[in-house]
């Protein structure tokens, strides 16, 4: 499922771009890509006009970790990054926004085994993952 048509899907292979670039050797890139998070997060909040909006939780949850790996025992966490970004860019699933969609304030349902399996293991769905999976007949 590539958005190429949406101005999110670009930024976000930006970012992937980024990031394998660091990972190439360019440590500078890692910088870049904050830079390219702080814009994407902004641009976002704009649009979105809540902080709460699910689109900017995502983008501020990749942006503090992309911070936080700037400290060198959490470099790790540019890996993880790096795995999930593509996985997006390429196939539309994201790591981070299954794992946020869980949280007490992104979804009405009591957490089950169920719900965590849908979010781990359901293929990318536009839109709400959540809502998708509840609105699907069991």
């Amino acid at each position: 499922m590539l958005e190429y048509k949406k101005i999110g899907w670009w930024l976000w292979l930006g970012m992937a771009v980024l990031l394998s670039a660091g990972h190439s050797g360019r440590d500078e890139a890692f910088l870049l890509a904050i830079v390219l998070g702080s814009l994407q997060t902004g641009l976002f909040l704009v649009r979105e006009t809540r902080l709460a909006a699910f689109p900017v939780q995502v983008r501020t949850a990749y942006l503090v970790l992309l911070v936080a790996a700037q400290w060198t025992p959490l470099h790790f966490i540019y890996w993880i990054q790096f795995a999930g970004t593509w996985a997006y860019v390429l196939f539309g699933y994201c790591p981070l926004a299954r794992m946020m969609s869980l949280l007490p304030g992104n979804r009405t349902e009591p957490l089950t085994m169920s719900l965590l399996k849908t979010a781990i293991f359901a293929p990318p769905v536009r839109g709400s993952l959540i809502k998708a999976a509840v609105s699907e007949p069991a």
